[in-house]
Parts: C-alpha cells; structure tokens; sequence
C-alpha cells in the first residue's frame, strides 16, 4: 500500500476533480491518494467523483485555508453507484450548496457540461 500526495490548491473547479481522477487511474487496490484543495466546491466534487468510481473518501481536514481528503482505492468500478446513493448524494449536494459561499465567477452548470463557457 502506497500514500501518493497530490497538491491542487489554487485551482479551480472543475480542475481539482479531473486531475483527482486522472492520479486515481494508475493507483492499485488499497493505495491511498491525498489530495489538498482550496476549492470549496470541491468537498461537493471530489466526493461524487469518488462515489463513480467505486473507492473510498474522508475529508480529514476542512477549515478557511483548505480541504484535504483521503481517498482509498478499492475494486470500485465507475457506474456501479445504485440509484439510492444517487439520491443520497443529490440531498448532500444540495445541503452542502446551502453551507457554502460560491464565488460568482465560478460556473453555474457545474454538476453538468458547463454550456455557459464559464
């Protein structure tokens, strides 16, 4: 079992998460990927991303200077989230959106293909 780090503080959404997955990818079961972030749409992102894929997440710090999160790599598959997590996941979603200052220059179809450019 490895730990990786992975330092994405100063980006932007929807960066964090792509580049979360994209370090997921080559990592074995059991391995472990530390990710610190500044985003605060991220503790929505990274989450749901781990929830397609399958693997484990904790948020093991989040306060005004950053989140980190420990994500743990399992046999996970993409699409193997059933549709009652799913609904689990849109009630945190939108618990979290109520919890949480959003800047305005960050795009406002972010759970979607951003349409607006921005």
């Amino acid at each position: 079992m490895t730990r990786t780090t992975l330092d994405l503080t100063g980006l932007k959404c929807p960066l964090p998460a792509l580049k979360t997955r994209k370090a997921l990818k080559p990592l074995q079961p059991g391995d472990q990927l530390e990710v610190y972030c500044t985003d605060p749409l991220s503790v929505i992102d990274i989450p749901n991303l781990i929830r397609e894929t399958g693997d484990t997440v904790e948020i093991t710090e989040r306060n005004d200077a950053r989140i980190v999160f420990l994500i743990e790599k399992t046999n996970g598959t993409i699409g193997s989230v059933n549709a009652a997590l799913r609904s689990q996941v849109r009630d945190r979603v939108n618990t979290d959106l109520l919890s949480i200052d959003i800047d305005p220059g960050f795009c406002p179809n972010w759970l979607s293909p951003c349409r607006c450019g921005g």
